[in-house]
């Protein structure tokens, strides 16, 4: 996919040319952060990390990872769902990993308890590779998907404008017209609206629980604007704030600060190293409570490498998804090939095969958050 723009690159003077432009231009167009030295101020900011160039992506495979999502999305409901594929599922997992056991016990304290809300609200991206034959032939592999925090709509809302600027002054004009409309912080923001509409609470307010340093808040910030256009009263909590102001009445309806919360936006929670016990309470405060989870407990553990690697067993997919052979084939056709490293015969062979030929294979681990 490189070779779209092998003749630009080979110019470095026009490249550094190009390079001042495109800082200036993420800058005007506010593709920020905030620094690392002062990370809770946004009177200092830099340009948030992009690339020069757009990526070139074969037309055949955008619309076939286009066409998959919604297949995707389903899948993920369906997993969430299903409470015997889950502990079957993870049942290896929750033995060594203690932060995925956590999860899980307030998963099953949730059910037994019984749920408060049966709305649930699912923001999901998958990441793909190109998986390039040699024969030039690009396939579409499914690296994962993530189903909670999943970050950056709202920055490449405004990324497009930059790359459309960029390519204008290498001369590369037709290319730039070629760029496709992106605007996913308004997709997002009618995704958690819907969920503020079904709640059925004119005066509840959307909580977006956010980490202690916030350094992305920028990204978040074009979500919560669309949002606030559209008259959602948005607050931004912590886990802590949510320990220390948070309740639930008789019918379990979530109040922090006095303020009834609709929908509970995470846009943090996915690593352990967020979580003191104050933090775990925090979490099952709101998973026990009747707001629209974004996502709920269960899409989390969906979201799972371990769960992952399931689906990618032979019948798997057939046995969750019945009667949508057309989706099956769709989402099988994106999968590379996933392994478990559990004890016994086969995970003993994949750990042999990986060993013998380390190249063509990748560790990951059982995370998220660049895991």
């Amino acid at each position: 996919m490189a070779a779209a723009w092998q003749d630009v690159v080979r110019d470095a003077a026009a490249v550094r040319e190009a390079a001042a432009v495109a800082v200036d231009a993420a800058l005007l167009a506010g593709v920020l952060m905030r620094t690392g030295e002062q990370p809770h101020a946004s009177d200092v900011v830099n340009y948030a990390p992009f690339t020069l160039l757009p990526s070139a992506v074969p037309r055949a495979l955008f619309e076939q990872a286009y066409a998959v999502q919604q297949d995707f999305n389903l899948l993920v409901d369906a997993v969430s769902q299903n409470k015997e594929f889950l502990e079957q599922t993870l049942a290896s997992t929750i033995k060594v990993d203690d932060f995925t056991a956590r999860l899980f016990r307030i998963y099953t304290q949730v059910l037994e308890e019984g749920l408060a809300q049966t709305v649930f609200l699912g923001i999901n991206r998958s990441d793909y590779m190109f998986d390039c034959g040699l024969d030039g032939t690009a396939a579409l592999r499914q690296i994962e998907i993530n189903t909670i925090a999943a970050s950056f709509g709202g920055l490449t809302s405004r990324t497009a404008d930059v790359h459309r600027l960029v390519l204008n002054v290498l001369g590369k004009t037709e290319e730039a017209s070629h760029l496709l409309p992106n605007n996913p912080a308004k997709g997002l923001a009618l995704g958690i609206a819907k969920a503020w509409e079904l709640y059925g609470s004119q005066r509840a307010v959307v909580m977006f629980l956010v980490e202690e340093v916030q350094r992305n808040i920028f990204d978040q910030r074009c979500v919560e604007n669309e949002l606030w256009n559209r008259n959602i009263r948005v607050v931004r909590k912590r886990f802590r704030d949510v320990f220390e102001q948070g309740s639930l009445d008789a019918s379990r309806r979530l109040y922090v600060d006095g303020q009834e919360v609709a929908v509970v936006y995470y846009r943090e929670g996915y690593v352990p190293q967020v979580y003191d016990q104050q933090n775990w309470e925090a979490r099952l405060l709101l998973e026990r409570s009747r707001a629209v989870k974004c996502p709920d407990i269960a899409t989390q553990l969906a979201g799972t490498k371990k769960v992952q690697q399931e689906l990618s067993r032979p019948g798997t997919l057939e046995k969750l998804l019945p009667g949508h052979p057309e989706a099956v084939t769709r989402i099988r056709a994106t999968f590379a090939g996933l392994y478990s490293l559990d004890k016994g015969e086969e995970g003993d062979r994949i750990t042999a095969t990986a060993i013998a030929d380390p190249d063509r294979f990748v560790l990951k681990p059982q995370r998220e958050g660049g895991g």
